[in-house]
């Protein structure tokens, strides 16, 4: 059973740093492309970043290019998510997700979600 477990998040003054993680468990990372997605109150969930089975790929959203970076150490069944330069407006609930077994590249249908970690860029 695939679960995703974040952690990393909390309050931040703007133009801080926070590093989310995603622990992965029930299946082998290096099977899977990974996304990070985030949702704040009375928005749609965005897309956020997605990054492909072996690290060869990356992309992200407009909003957080050059600022955000993920990465993934699949020995250690681990995503991560760097975020510089925070502002009010990354105010979310981030997730972590990935889709089907195999599939190795982003874009990709998302069937498996964490539970959110809350980031909160305030003064």
């Amino acid at each position: 059973q695939v679960q995703l477990v974040e952690s990393g998040g909390g309050l931040v003054q703007p133009g801080g740093s926070l590093r989310l993680s995603c622990a992965a468990s029930g299946l082998s990372l290096a099977d899977y492309a990974m996304g990070w997605f985030r949702q704040a109150p009375g928005k749609e969930r965005e897309r956020v970043s997605c990054i492909s089975a072996n690290s060869g790929s990356t992309n992200y959203a407009d909003s957080v290019k050059g600022r955000f970076t993920i990465s993934r150490d699949n020995a250690k069944k681990m995503v991560y998510l760097q975020m510089n330069s925070l502002k009010p407006e990354d105010t979310a609930v981030y997730y972590c997700a990935t889709g089907p077994r195999g599939w190795h590249s982003c874009p990709l249908p998302y069937h498996y979600w964490g539970q959110g970690t809350q980031v909160t860029v305030s003064s």
